[in-house]
Formats: C-alpha cells, structure tokens, sequence
C-alpha cells in the first residue's frame, strides 16, 4: 500500500483532513472553551446602536409603533427578530457568513473570519452557509444607508440592476418608507453584522440617545 502512488495519496489525503480537522475544531474548541455565550444585550454596541436610532429618524411613525425608544434593550429584541425572520425567509440559502482564508476574500468581503465572533446567542445557528448566489454578509453592516437596504429589501433590481433576489414585500406596510416591525428588525439585524469589527464605519461624535438625555 506504501509503495503504490495510490497508498500515498490516500495516506496524505488522510492526514491533511485530520490536521485541518485538528487546527479547525479541536483548537478552537480547546482556545474558547471557556468563553462565556453572549447575549442579544451584550452584542449591542455603540455602532449598531448609531444605526438603530438612525431607523428611528428615517422611519419615525413607523418605529415609534413598534419599538417606541432607542434603548439598547429594543435593539436587543430587533435583533432576535431580524435574527429569526432571515433564517425563516432562508436568507442564509444565498447569503454566507464567513469570510474564509483562501482566495483573497479578505479583499472583497472584509477580515477574515474568527471563532469569537461567533460566541453569541445571534450565532445559533451559525449561519457559515455553502452558496454564494449573493455576497457574503459577514461585514455588510455599517455600509450602506438604512435607506438603500430598505429599498433592496422592497425591490431589489431598484439599486442593483439584474439581481436575484426575490422582494421581500410584506416587511413593508405599503412602501419602502413604511417599514413594519419585521423590516425594521431586519434591518437591525443587517447593520448588526460585523457592528463589532474596527473596520466598521467609525462615527467620530456619535452619543448614544440614553447618553444625551442623562446629559446635564
């Protein structure tokens, strides 16, 4: 077996799939053992909390009606919801969630991937995906307005000419102004994605709501 080209092969192919499944699972899963699962609340932080008040200066009647204030706690329970309805509209059959290190798609989606992104309550199921009929949405957060992602939403072809993906109507009480409380969570959980990340868009005098009011 050792001596035929065959015997080689297989024995190498054999210890290639044990190294990567060493290096892959076994360490990561010795490194972060002891990492606490986040939750919702914890995950919240100051780039998506930016983003989640600016939902309530876009769509005001819209947002009053189904989240009231900005608070930190509302954007948990959007983000549980936008967390719920993309994996039930089976968002994650086109759409991946993890920039892998191979192929320069560090360049086009943004850092690679790590374990400790994933330790948290949003990550259950982890949503790594296996096809890419749209671009990865790991770092899509923070890129683009709450505008633009409402009208892709509504009808996609709008702003990305000769897209596939299907509209996403009913997140809408009419039009894509009039976001309903699916929408608006959605579109929270969107702008969630890669919220954690330095390379998120940095908003130099942001103060969170809660903040400005406790203000003097």
């Amino acid at each position: 077996m050792f001596e035929s080209k065959a015997g080689v092969l297989l024995i190498g192919g054999l210890g290639f799939f044990a190294f990567a499944f060493v290096s892959n699972a076994v360490v990561p899963i010795l490194m972060y053992r002891d990492l606490p699962e986040q939750t919702a609340e914890e995950t919240v932080n100051a780039n998506l909390m930016y983003e989640f008040e600016d939902l309530s200066r876009r769509f005001p009647e819209a947002f009053e009606k189904h989240y009231g204030q900005p608070t930190k706690e509302n954007a948990a329970k959007a983000l549980r919801l936008g967390r719920d309805l993309y994996i039930g509209e089976g968002c994650w059959h086109c759409h991946s969630q993890f920039v892998r290190p191979v192929s320069n798609e560090s360049l086009r989606w943004g850092p690679v991937a790590k374990t400790e992104e994933y330790q948290n309550e949003l990550q259950r199921p982890v949503m790594f995906g296996t096809r890419r009929v749209g671009p990865d949405l790991s770092r899509e957060g923070g890129r683009r307005s709450n505008d633009w992602q409402a009208v892709h939403l509504f009808r996609p072809e709008t702003v990305s000419t000769g897209s596939p993906m299907p509209e996403y109507a009913w997140f809408f009480d009419g039009d894509p102004s009039k976001p309903s409380e699916r929408g608006l969570a959605v579109l929270t959980y969107i702008q969630w994605l890669g919220s954690w990340l330095e390379s998120y868009p940095y908003y130099e005098d942001y103060q969170p709501v809660e903040t400005m009011e406790a203000a003097p």
